[in-house]
């Protein structure tokens, strides 16, 4: 929305004196009136979340995950061997496949068979990483929109500032212009006429600094946007609504990006300590060869079942168990610091963006018409004879409270931004 500082009511000659100046500002950018030619904060984020290479990252590691995931727990391959049995290496036959009637020419395949609970403990390993990379792309795209609106709201922000600044540039003529005619009244001085230009080479570098905020805002915006972001900005959203209050943010920690990750990695140390568990089962193997012997004799085929034998755990799996269950218990603290630090971070952020709508909501209604007020009597007084120095004062706390005021502005609305994209929704969730 744009700043309220100019709503003012016709019937109050206090408020009147700020009708030129919100008309000043009301047609500085006509091209605001066509909706289809400026840059709204919805559509910057929209264009950003469909653009951004680094979330194109996130999906394409998302599906490699669930690829991952839909071979995990599948049977070893099995192995073809091939080979020549009871090979005699001694007499006149030594060395060759005739040598001996046991000699014989062997092929086979064998297949490796893992416990059932190795298998499940693998799919749930694979399952967790898939839930993993699809929580880094929801939390990726989250990060992408408070970036983008960060720097939404700082280019709208430096915009008004610069704004605000350059409609002060008649006033601050004017007061040139009166020390000017003092000076050829013979009433003034050369000094006076100084120092008022002075004051208004000061208000032209707080306008240049403000356009250089802006082209920095707009650089990072189109860093996301992937193209230059040099269009005009739509009127800001209400900084003072926000679609989730504190306690619906506080409730539904895990949902949030800082947060998305954890369950999965929970998930992940968990199949892990299953893993470990059961490298203390058997794993069979089972093995079916075929011999071929030679002068006549009957070939022959061979089974073999072989078992694995976890006799000596103590040192082996029993050291692999204990390792995994002190990672899932590091795991599930870090997971409750995480969520201690994003309750702070939460509380923090409320309480900031109260405290700024307080003092935006104040600048607007109190400080910047009694500056205004000031200035005023300041200016009357010095028409009337008196000093300059209390317009000079009265000027340059004008220019701060302005300043202040555009600037407050923009903090509330990043404040806003910090809060307003916690938690997924459907443009973010794949």
């Amino acid at each position: 929305m744009f700043p309220r500082l100019f709503a003012v009511r016709a019937t109050s000659a206090r408020y009147a004196r700020w009708l030129p100046l919100a008309a000043a500002l009301l047609f500085v950018s006509p091209v605001w009136a066509d909706d289809s030619a400026v840059l709204t904060l919805d559509a910057a984020l929209h264009q950003a979340v469909e653009r951004a290479p680094v979330l194109d990252a996130r999906r394409a590691q998302s599906e490699s995950a669930r690829q991952e995931a839909a071979r995990a727990g599948a049977l070893p391959d099995p192995q073809l061997t091939t080979g020549i049995d009871n090979l005699d290496v001694q007499g006149p036959g030594a060395l060759t496949a005739g040598g001996d009637t046991m000699t014989m020419r062997t092929i086979g395949i064998s297949q490796v068979l893992p416990s059932r609970s190795k298998r499940q403990a693998e799919r749930a390993i694979g399952n967790a990483n898939a839930d993993l990379a699809a929580s880094s792309e929801v939390a990726t795209a989250l990060s992408i929109q408070e970036q983008v609106a960060d720097a939404w709201i700082t280019a709208w922000g430096a915009h008004h500032e610069a704004m605000m600044l350059r409609s002060l540039r008649q006033a601050w003529a004017q007061d040139v212009a009166i020390a000017k005619a003092r000076l050829r009244g013979g009433t003034g001085s050369a000094a006076e006429v100084l120092a008022v230009r002075m004051n208004s080479l000061d208000l032209e570098n707080r306008i240049d600094a403000a356009n250089a905020r802006e082209a920095q805002a707009r650089a990072k915006l189109a860093r996301w946007l992937g193209s230059p972001a040099d269009q005009a900005l739509a009127d800001a959203p209400d900084f003072a609504v926000l679609p989730h209050d504190e306690a619906d943010l506080l409730a539904s920690l895990d949902r949030q990006g800082n947060l998305l990750g954890w369950p999965a990695r929970e998930q992940a140390a968990e199949a892990a300590l299953a893993e470990a568990r059961a490298d203390k089962h058997p794993e069979w193997s089972v093995g079916l060869s075929y011999g071929s012997r030679v002068r006549g004799l009957s070939d022959m085929v061979s089974l073999q079942v072989g078992v694995s034998l976890p006799l000596f755990t103590r040192n082996r799996q029993d050291r692999g168990i204990s390792a995994r269950a002190a990672d899932l218990d590091a795991v599930r603290d870090e997971h409750d610091d995480a969520r201690r630090q994003q309750t702070g971070a939460i509380q923090s952020a409320w309480a900031q963006w109260q405290s700024l709508g307080q003092q935006v909501r104040r600048h607007r209604d109190e400080l910047l018409p009694l500056a205004n007020d000031r200035v005023a009597l300041a200016l009357a007084a010095y028409r009337g004879g008196g000093d300059i120095q209390p317009l000079l004062d009265a000027r340059r706390d004008e220019i701060a409270h302005h300043t202040d005021y555009a600037r407050m502005q923009a903090e509330y609305g990043r404040a806003w931004a910090a809060l307003a994209y916690l938690l997924p929704t459907s443009e973010t969730t794949p």
